[in-house]
């Protein structure tokens, strides 16, 4: 068992594979920032992906982390984030448009491997920086994502991510945006 209470194999930073998933997270980072939706959509998803973000509780350490088991902010499939991405392409992506200017911040990435020899688990801590229209403040959304990355035809792609948001009352204009 690591640290983090994980029994999984750890994948160190010193191997080609951890290299792998960092590149990974680093483009995928860089498509959503440039808003290269439908790129990020069809070369890093995977058609068996789940896409969540639970709504997190302030509960006594006794039970747990706080997080719902069934009551999402998002709770998303290929078919959904397929036309959340087809509506930003068209002239009725009202709640983006001009579109939000964002940064993703990802940092302290650590990389398991799991019982499926083409699956990894990959935990790591995400700062979204999120500036829109001419606001003066931006918004900031900090919190965990849990990603499942899977090997599909040679490449990685993401089969499952859970966003752990570090919020309990998400204060921006909408969740038209990418975790």
């Amino acid at each position: 068992m690591d640290s983090t209470g994980s029994t999984l194999p750890r994948i160190t930073a010193d191997t080609a594979l951890y290299a792998e998933v960092l590149d990974w997270i680093h483009t995928e980072a860089e498509l959503l920032d440039e808003l290269r939706e439908r790129e990020w959509l069809e070369t890093m998803i995977s058609r068996d992906i789940t896409y969540a973000v639970p709504l997190r509780q302030t509960v006594e350490r006794a039970r747990g982390r706080g997080f719902s088991e069934d009551t999402f902010h998002l709770l998303e499939t290929y078919g959904s984030l397929s036309s959340r991405v087809a509506r930003n392409e068209t002239q009725y992506a009202w709640a983006e448009d001009p579109p939000s200017r964002m940064r993703h911040f990802v940092t302290n990435v650590r990389v398991s491997a799991t019982e499926d020899a083409d699956v990894l688990q990959v935990k790591s801590n995400l700062l979204l920086h999120r500036a829109r229209q001419d606001q003066s403040v931006p918004q900031l959304l900090s919190g965990e994502r849990v990603d499942r990355l899977r090997r599909e035809d040679g490449r990685l792609m993401l089969l499952r991510r859970d966003v752990l948001l570090d919020l309990t009352v998400i204060r921006t204009h909408n969740l038209a945006i990418f975790f």
